[in-house]
């Protein structure tokens, strides 16, 4: 292999490499997204249940503690709204930051 194939195929590698880290970066911001409509704080209504992603962005924090949260128990009092989906009441999320102040 001459030394120009091989510059050659390693900038082929190269740049199979960054078209990679593009996608993945693209996926990332996909997943980083903003999350579906919150309806304004005037807007809210007790009974109202937000879904997970939504109660998350509304309190202003990631999924991932989110979910961290709920498992340990230190979380709200959750919704059941389906076999596979929960969400949390607006009045249970108030109840929930308010037993959370200090």
């Amino acid at each position: 292999m001459s030394l120009l194939e091989s510059e050659q195929h390693r900038s082929r590698r190269a740049q199979h490499k960054h078209t990679k880290h593009k996608r993945i970066k693209r996926k990332r911001s996909a997943l980083q997204a903003p999350f579906p409509f919150l309806p304004h704080q005037g807007e809210l209504h007790a009974d109202q249940v937000l879904s997970f992603h939504q109660w998350c962005a509304l309190n202003g924090f990631s999924p991932r503690t989110g979910h961290r949260l709920l498992a340990s128990g230190e979380g709200p009092i959750i919704t059941q709204v389906s076999d596979k989906r929960i969400g949390v009441t607006v009045g249970n999320n108030r109840s929930w930051q308010a037993s959370r102040a200090r």
